[in-house]
C-alpha cells in the first residue's frame, strides 16, 4: 500500500511506506565562546525566533531561562497559526530586528535558493544578517556554555561525566517520543501509524519504569535529557492523545511520568515557557488534513501545579 502524498503535512516528508520523515535542518553553524567558529558569543548580537506552540523551539526558551540569558539574547514569538505563507509575525509582536512579515524572509535572506519547510527555532545573527542555526538540539548546546561569561555558568545541563548516558537516552527519546508523536500523527498508512504508535508507548513504558527509582532520568540532577523529553510530555495530553491519535494512555495515567512532568513544570521559570492556548491553536488549526473543521477543543483540564511527590524518590 503506497501513501497518498496529499495526505501528509508536507509531501516531501512522507516516504513510499507512508512514514513521516522529518527534513534535515539547513543551517548548522555554531556560536562559540572564543569566536573560533566565526560567530563569537556576545550580549545583544543574537536573536531567537520561536513559536510557543513548537516543542523544538520551546527547548531554546527553557535553556535561555535556566542559563539566565534573557537579557543577553532577544526573542520574538511568531503567530501560533501557520498559514500558507508559513510562520508569520503579528502586529502585537512584530519582528524588531529585521521588520520581516514572515519567518521565510529570514531563510531566503540567508539562502536565496532555500525551498524547504521553514521551521522554528531560528538563531539569527544581527551583525552578519543571516541565520546561524535552525537545529534546536545544537542551539541548546550553544546556550549551555557559549554565553557563560554573561549567564549562569553554575547551570550545566550537559555535564561531561554524564554525556554518554544523556546521548543514549536522547537518541531513543528523539526517535520514538519527540519525533515519534509526529511519526504517528503524520503517518499516511495504517502500518506506518501503528509502528510509530507501538514504539512510542514502548518507550513511555520504559521511561515510567526508569523513573520509579530515579527522580530525574539520570538521578538527582536535571539534565538536557529531561528537558528534551519535557517539551513533548507537556503537550501530550493536550494535543498528541487526540490530534495525533496517540491514545493508548495519557501521561496523567502513568504512575511516575505524571509526577515527573509536574516536577519539571514547577521548576522556576518553566511554566512561563508553556502556553496551552498557542499549543492547541497551532496544532488544531494548522493541520486541516487532520482536523478539517479547525475546531480547537476546550479540554482537557490539566493541573500541572498539583503536588508531584517526586522528592520522595532517591
Amino acid at each position: 500500500m503506497t501513501a497518498s502524498p496529499s495526505a501528509a503535512q508536507f509531501p516531501r516528508e512522507s516516504d513510499s511506506s507512508g512514514a513521516f520523515v522529518r527534513q534535515q535542518s539547513r543551517f548548522r553553524e555554531w556560536v562559540t565562546a572564543d569566536g573560533s567558529s566565526g560567530y563569537p558569543a556576545a550580549p545583544g548580537r543574537y536573536h531567537l525566533y520561536v513559536s510557543l506552540a513548537c516543542p523544538w523551539a520551546s527547548r531554546t526558551l527553557i535553556w535561555r531561562q535556566l542559563k539566565g540569558l534573557r537579557d543577553v539574547i532577544g526573542v520574538t514569538v511568531v503567530d501560533p497559526v501557520r498559514d500558507e505563507e508559513g510562520w508569520r509575525f503579528t502586529e502585537e509582536e512584530p519582528d524588531p530586528v529585521n521588520g520581516f512579515r514572515y519567518l521565510s524572509e529570514a531563510y531566503t535572506r540567508s539562502d536565496p535558493e532555500f525551498d524547504g519547510r521553514v521551521t522554528v527555532p531560528v538563531l539569527w545573527d544581527k551583525e552578519t544578517g543571516r541565520i546561524v542555526n535552525n537545529e534546536s538540539a545544537e542551539i541548546v548546546r550553544m546556550l549551555n556554555s557559549a554565553w557563560d561569561e554573561w549567564g549562569d555558568k553554575t547551570v550545566d545541563l550537559y555535564p561531561e561525566a554524564l554525556r554518554d548516558e544523556i546521548d543514549a537516552i536522547n537518541e531513543r527519546v528523539y526517535e520514538t517520543v519527540n519525533n515519534g508523536v509526529y511519526r504517528a500523527g503524520f503517518a499516511t498508512t495504517q502500518r506506518a501509524y501503528e509502528r510509530a504508535f507501538d514504539a512510542l508507548f514502548a518507550t513511555l513504558d520504559w521511561l515510567d519504569e526508569r523513573l520509579s527509582t530515579r527522580r530525574f532520568l539520570l538521578g538527582e540532577q536535571i539534565t538536557e535529557a529531561d528537558w528534551r523529553l519535557f517539551v513533548t510530555l507537556v503537550r501530550f495530553d493536550a494535543v498528541y492523545v487526540g490530534h495525533f491519535k496517540c491514545n493508548l494512555r495519557r501521561i496523567d495515567d502513568y504512575a511516575h511520568l505524571s509526577g515527573y512532568l509536574r516536577n519539571l513544570y514547577q521548576q522556576p521559570g518553566i511554566a512561563a515557557t508553556v502556553d496551552f492556548d498557542h499549543i492547541k491553536r497551532h496544532y488544531y488549526m494548522t493541520h486541516p488534513q487532520l482536523n478539517p473543521t479547525r475546531i480547537v477543543p476546550k479540554g482537557p483540564e490539566l493541573d500541572l501545579d498539583r503536588p508531584h511527590g517526586r522528592d520522595r524518590i532517591r
